[in-house]
């Protein structure tokens, strides 16, 4: 089976290396050519452009940073769906607003070509063992034909329902990823300020009714978790702005469904906060260290009281 895979990034790499380990020609592109390089490294195929990279791939992975990248890949002039094979198969990993899944796809079944809607869960720890989680949105038997690809790149592979599903599941899981974030970090300030050892406090909250995600394999401590990226300086993983980009929308999500997430809208302008301090760049465990922003949120909850 000849695959192609568009955006080789922090996660996109090591997703598309784990199918040319499952023993798939894979054939890739990023715009950033030291990307395209390891990918080369790996044994990977490279090409020169998009439209190259999908000439002849009976499936198409994209991970793209945004909706709007997603969009103009597409449905621009000369995207994907107009030089793609006619009975190609599309699965977009990104993580965009469900509204734009639901637009690509219908666009796609108007051309009669197959798109799933697949956005992922577990880093960039997961995408490097090929655990991730899928979410995926569009029809059974595209997810059927996608299957054994998806196996090759993760463990958990759920049928979330219909096209722009996925990354409704995606944007609600974030959020909640987001708020969780906020809150370990705190609860880990509060303990270090009374005197506890972050790790024999991580232990305890882990084995009672705090215990999360962050804590168990993403503790934002330094120190705490040598593979964290909290203890590399919070280079790698999920960017302050990536993470951003997911509870805006979820926010927008939520404005549109006329949902309230207050507690997503406060994780949402902790984050807004972290980023104007110069960490979009760094892990959103970085949050960690910055105890500014939860002052300056504290200050405005305040202001709107008075």
């Amino acid at each position: 089976m000849h695959v192609s895979f568009l955006g080789l990034g922090n996660m996109g790499l090591p997703m598309a290396r784990n199918l040319l380990k499952g023993g798939y020609s894979v054939r890739g592109f990023d715009i950033a050519p030291t990307q395209v390089k390891r990918f080369a490294d790996a044994g990977g195929l490279t090409a020169g452009g998009a439209s190259e990279a999908v000439h002849e791939a009976e499936v198409v992975f994209t991970m793209l940073p945004a909706s709007q990248h997603v969009r103009d890949l597409y449905l621009g002039a000369g995207g994907l769906l107009a030089t793609c094979r006619p009975d190609a198969l599309l699965v977009d990993c990104s993580t965009i607003a469900p509204a734009v899944a639901r637009e690509v796809a219908a666009a796609s079944r108007a051309k009669g070509i197959g798109m799933l809607d697949a956005p992922v869960s577990g880093g960039t720890g997961g995408a490097e063992t090929g655990t991730l989680t899928f979410m995926v949105g569009g029809g059974e038997k595209d997810l059927e034909r996608a299957r054994p690809l998806l196996e090759r790149m993760g463990k958990n592979i759920f049928h979330a329902g219909a096209s722009g599903a996925g990354q409704a599941v995606k944007m609600c899981n974030n959020m909640l990823l987001g708020i969780q974030m906020a809150g370990t970090c705190e609860a880990l300030r509060l303990g270090i300020a009374h005197g506890l050892d972050p790790a024999r406090l991580s232990e305890i909250m882990t084995k009672s009714s705090g215990r999360n995600w962050a804590l168990e394999t993403y503790n934002p401590c330094p120190g705490v978790m040598p593979n964290a990226p909290a203890s590399r300086g919070y280079t790698g993983g999920f960017s302050t702005d990536l993470m951003l980009k997911d509870l805006s929308l979820a926010q927008e999500g939520a404005a549109s469904s006329n949902t309230a997430t207050p507690l997503g809208r406060i994780a949402r302008e902790l984050y807004l906060l972290h980023r104007e301090s110069g960490n979009g760049g760094r892990d959103f465990s970085s949050i960690f260290e910055d105890a500014a922003a939860s002052a300056e949120i504290l200050a405005r909850m305040g202001a709107a009281r008075g």
